[in-house]
Parts: structure tokens; sequence; C-alpha cells
């Protein structure tokens, strides 16, 4: 009788799995963490050795108020500063005072501590820069976010994150980098638990203006409660006592936002990389791949490199097994993706 099983979903594999790509972009057009036309320009100049177009577009942002921008590209640019960081630190000779630059080899000094054996005590030695960060930051959100992933590594306790949380609350209320720091910090993973990330996610969302990715909160906080626990083995199972009826709200409501952005844009192309991510994990197939069509052509590194996996390699694996996954559960003679019995958004 297996053996009759696995000949039929041979065959409705064979027979659903070439339509079900026709909504997909071609893996050859898939691209990792592409730069809009903002970034790209700064960053080929970068590798040139010219830092004025990247110095100018934190300039730009910083005095139009462009937080969540300005957060983006300051993560790209260290990110890129990590492996060829000359044209930073000439900026930092020309100009040792500019706040953009100092904010940029901030973020990079706090990056290469996260990775160091004794994480804690190199981020504790970064005080000394990151304090007159945060104090001149005025208006700006994002020194603070950097100060709350600072603040998590170096083992803060609760009454100084509080404090931090309550300055990033001052400048930006809605700001999604800092939403998320501080999501992490109440984590299983690290200070809190499921239902304290829920809780915080939930109630951010419901605050948050529409459109906003502070929305997609909740489906970060069921990004963590599918995440095996320090010490746990390799697999966690989502069931009921892993908060599994709360990571399908959180993927329904990340469903809702997806839907208000057109596809293949790139805005919000980390949150429906992570809500794909979500649903594949929670077997939501046929969602999962209509996530993967909106996605369009932008693969994000996050969540498709944590665990020091090939993004894009996984992210088009993944892509494919949740194709593949359909089409066998689809009737050999109905319609590809209509999963018999499936009652509701949560049917497996």
């Amino acid at each position: 009788m297996s053996f009759l099983r696995a000949l039929v979903r041979t065959a409705r594999t064979a027979r659903h799995a070439p339509r079900l790509a026709a909504g997909l972009t071609p893996d050859d057009d898939v691209l990792l963490d592409a730069p809009d036309g903002r970034l790209a320009p700064a960053l080929v100049a970068a590798a040139l050795g010219d830092p004025e177009p990247a110095a100018k577009l934190l300039a730009t942002t910083r005095d139009a108020g462009e937080w969540e921008d300005r957060d983006r590209y300051v993560g790209r640019l260290a990110t890129f500063a990590y492996s060829r960081g000359e044209w930073l630190d000439r900026w930092l000779e020309a100009a040792p005072r500019d706040p953009d630059a100092l904010l940029l080899a901030a973020q990079l000094a706090v990056r290469r501590a996260w990775e160091s054996p004794a994480r804690a005590e190199r981020l504790r030695e970064l005080d000394p820069l990151l304090r007159p960060l945060t104090e001149d930051a005025g208006r700006d959100p994002v020194p603070w976010r950097l100060a709350l992933d600072h603040a998590r590594g170096a083992h803060a306790g609760h009454a100084v994150f509080e404090g931090l949380w309550e300055q990033a609350l001052l400048r930006s209320p809605h700001h999604y980098g800092c939403h998320v720091a501080a999501l992490k910090y109440l984590s299983a993973q690290w200070y809190g638990s499921q239902r304290a990330a829920f809780d915080f996610a939930e109630q951010a969302a419901d605050d948050a203006a529409p459109g906003s990715l502070v929305r997609a909160l909740p489906v970060r906080a069921a990004y963590e409660g599918l995440r095996p626990l320090p010490g746990a083995g390799r697999d966690r199972p989502a069931g009921p006592a892993a908060g599994g009826a709360r990571i399908d709200r959180a993927a329904d409501r990340g469903l809702a936002l997806s839907a208000a952005f057109a596809a293949g844009d790139p805005w919000p192309a980390e949150a429906r990389n992570l809500l794909a991510y979500v649903l594949v994990e929670r077997g939501r197939w046929e969602e999962a791949l209509a996530e993967f069509g909106r996605t369009g052509p932008h693969a994000t590194s996050f969540p498709w490199a944590v665990g020091g996996h090939d993004p894009l390699r996984r992210f088009l694996a993944t892509r494919d097994r949740t194709r593949t996954e359909l089409a066998r559960r689809s009737p050999l003679w109905g319609r590809a993706g209509a999963i018999p019995g499936r009652s509701g958004p949560r049917g497996h």
C-alpha cells in the first residue's frame, strides 16, 4: 500500500509541479539582498574606495528623518565594510567627527564583537564608543537601536534595557529596528519567554499604523518560537506547547500585511521572506508558495543565512520544496494547489 501511495505522489508531483512554478521568478533572476536605487550607487562607489555617495545618502536620511531607510542603509553599508572597509577608513580620516561615519564604524564594531567568543566582554569595551552616539543622536533612533542590540549581547539587566527602550521610543515610537531589538531581548532565546515575545509583538502590531512593518512583528516572534532553544535538540515542534496557535495567527497577520504591498516590492522583502519561512515550517504549503510568488526576485539573507547556510541556495531550495510538497498533495486530476480536506488557512 505504501508503494502505491509513493507512485501516486510521484504522479501528482510530475503533473502539477511544472505548473506551480508559473508564478515564480526564475531561479537565475532571483537576487540576494538587492540594493535599491539609492543604495546601489553608494555601494558601487564604496567598492571603488569613494565614501562620498554613502556619506551623502546617510546625511540625507538623517536630515529628512527617513529612519527606516537610514537603519537599512547603515546595516547594508556596515556589512559591505566588514570585508571591504578601506572606504570607511578614508571617510573617518577625512571627517573624524562625522556622525554618520561614526555610526557606521560603531555598527561594524558591534558586529565584530558579537562574533567573538568573548562576546559580552568585547561588547562592554565598546561602551565609550556608543555612549556619545546616543547622546548626540537628536531625533535619530538608529543609534538607540544599536545600543539595544549591544545591551542584549553585553548581558545588560532589565532596568538598563528598559531605559534604552524608553529613549528609543521618544525618538520614533514605531521604529521597526528598535522593536526587533526589543523583541529579541524578550525572546526565550535571551532574557524572556515565548509568551512575553508574542505579547510584546502583538501589542506593537496593534498600535502600528496601516502598512507599517511593525505589523509584521508577530511573524518575527513566530520565527523566534520556531527556533531551537540553546541546549535543545535541533527540532523544536510548534505544537500547542510551543505556541502553535499564536504562530499561525501571526502568519495570518503577516499575510494581511503582505497583501497591502505590490508583488515584487522590495520594501517588504525581508518581512515576506520571513513569512514564507514560517509558513513552510507550519506546513501551509499553498500560502507559502503564494508568498514566494509575492517576493518576486527579492531574496534576503535573513532568515535563510541563519545557521551558516548559503542564503540564496537555501531560499531557492525551500521554494522548490514548497512547490513539490504542494504538488504531491494536490489531487491527480484536480487543480494544482487545492489540497483535499483542507479546512481554512491552517490546513496541512
